[in-house]
């Protein structure tokens, strides 16, 4: 069923769809199945088609399937129906704007798919270690890490089991993603690709196969910056934030600029939502919570991620997933004697629970920290040193004067509140030694601040005017009561900004060259 939204946003593209002169340049988008997608780049093609003639082709990326994988029939029917006409219903949607589907992750192809299945088989037998996994290469494409973090969110699973017959139906639709995108991209060569993420290999393999073959992409999905152009050397949506802390000293009034940084931060820690956290349903500081807090003076506190979240979403990660990392830090800390708490994450999925609940059975001696007690209540508790691989409390426990350990290449990278571990015995030394560095609760507070204003704040005036109205038009496409003046009006407001029609020229300029 089409709901109010998608059926105003359809209505509108159609009305502005009109038959030129032939297309210069061909555009690949992604047939993405959500609403704010949908109109973002439904808006993208509109405006660009005001200036030139182009041809827009779907790439229909649906294959993977939560759930179905509990038994035969379920994959059958969900494969062989549901699946089917969930999609059919969005490439409908997407014909508004788009003259064709340029290609189909899961079209018929028999005596191919056979062979990739087979092919897939021998692969699966041979994968038996995290390491072999996440270092798989099919046809000169790198795709281990999509294959990892596809098995953990489709299973779904908090950890990859290599005698599942699953990983091997996995592998099996990463052989046909690979042989599909590079018959594609060698036969159209689109001049520009638009995709939402970048993880999981229904985003990541096309992503990648278009990059080898010389294709511009743009994501568009990581809440700082309205649209990223992506490379071989940085194919991931999330923000490059290798050289903040360099980039910052570079800059002119930067106590003006530490202490919008403050304003901004402060706000975000009594429940005000900012483009930094949009993406979170429930806000970490959102009130306080009545529960009585233990005694946690001078304990470690581990804050957990979504255990079904693609754990790729930044390089160097040291673990292959939340799992294999929440085991390791928890056995590290007991063999040392260390006392520890574990917060869950506020907004993981339903499934997450019953994940902690295998932790407790595990480790029946951990501590558990309601998700509910926001993390300014355990600063004021005075916790010693936090543990993530890679969240965003890194910079909000800094900014309360608490230090944090981490172990990926996160955006806090290029700063000293965050210690970083680069391989597990590095981590384990850092964890047993949490406490030997001595405190600055000053130069934790200005860095965090330094890190804030690089990552959400240091873009010019029209970039972050053109982030806040992507971000509400984020906001209405996910509501149900609209009226179609409102989720229009709110995609034109995307439209008329300067640093849209920036964007534009570049890709124009890509769509010509």
């Amino acid at each position: 069923m089409l709901d109010f939204n998608q059926i105003t946003l359809y209505q509108y593209f159609k009305g502005l769809k009109q038959d030129k002169e032939p297309p210069q340049a061909i555009i690949l988008v992604q047939c993405v199945e959500d609403s704010f997608f949908f109109g973002l780049f439904g808006q993208i093609v509109v405006s660009l088609r005001e200036q030139q003639s182009v041809r827009v082709e779907q790439f229909i990326l649906r294959s993977l399937n939560v759930g179905e994988s509990e038994s035969f029939w379920i994959f059958t029917k969900i494969r062989c129906v549901i699946s089917k006409l969930y999609s059919r219903k969005w490439v409908a949607l997407y014909s508004s704007f788009c003259d064709s589907v340029g290609y189909n992750s899961t079209s018929v192809q028999p005596f191919s798919d056979l062979v990739d299945l087979y092919r897939a088989w021998r692969c699966w037998r041979e994968v038996n270690t995290k390491k072999i996994l996440i270092n798989l290469v099919i046809d000169d494409v790198l795709v281990g890490d999509l294959v990892n973090d596809s098995y953990l969110r489709f299973k779904p699973a908090p950890t990859v089991n290599f005698k599942d017959r699953y990983l091997w139906i996995v592998i099996w639709q990463t052989y046909r993603d690979v042989r599909r995108a590079k018959e594609y991209f060698l036969r159209v060569k689109p001049k520009v690709y638009l995709t939402s993420y970048t993880t999981y290999i229904q985003h990541g393999v096309a992503l990648r196969v278009a990059l080898q073959n010389g294709v511009k992409v743009f994501s568009f999905s990581n809440y700082q910056e309205f649209a990223k152009e992506l490379t071989i050397g940085d194919w991931l949506h999330t923000k490059n934030s290798d050289n903040y802390a360099n980039d910052f000293n570079k800059l002119q009034e930067k106590e003006e600029k530490l202490a919008q940084a403050e304003s901004a931060l402060s706000n975000r820690l009594v429940g005000i939502a900012d483009a930094a956290t949009a993406y979170m349903k429930k806000s970490a500081y959102s009130k306080s919570s009545k529960s009585i807090i233990p005694n946690m003076n001078g304990k470690v506190v581990i804050f957990l991620h979504d255990f079904f979240d693609s754990p790729h979403v930044y390089r160097e990660m040291v673990f292959p997933d939340f799992w294999q990392w929440i085991c390791f830090t928890i056995e590290t800390f007991n063999n040392a004697n260390i006392d520890f708490y574990i917060k869950p994450h506020p907004n993981q999925i339903n499934l997450s629970g019953g994940v902690i609940a295998q932790l407790m059975s595990s480790y029946p001696a951990i501590k558990l920290v309601s998700s509910d007690i926001n993390n300014k209540q355990l600063a004021d508790a005075r916790i010693a040193c936090a543990v993530t691989v890679y969240g965003t409390v890194a910079h909000e426990m800094a900014y309360l004067g608490i230090p944090t350990i981490a172990c990926a290449r996160h955006p806090h990278i290029s700063f000293d509140f965050c210690r970083t571990a680069k391989n597990r015995e590095d981590y384990a030394e850092m964890l047993k030694s949490y406490n030997v560095i001595e405190v600055d609760k000053l130069k934790l507070r200005q860095q965090s601040l330094m890190f804030y204003y690089m990552h959400n704040l240091s873009a010019g005036e029209g970039e972050k005017s053109l982030r806040n109205a992507y971000l509400n038009f984020h906001k209405v496409s996910g509501e149900a009561d609209n009226e179609n003046y409102e989720l229009i009006s709110h995609l034109n407001q995307i439209a008329i900004q300067p640093s849209f029609k920036n964007y534009l020229s570049k890709w124009l300029i890509e769509l010509n060259g």
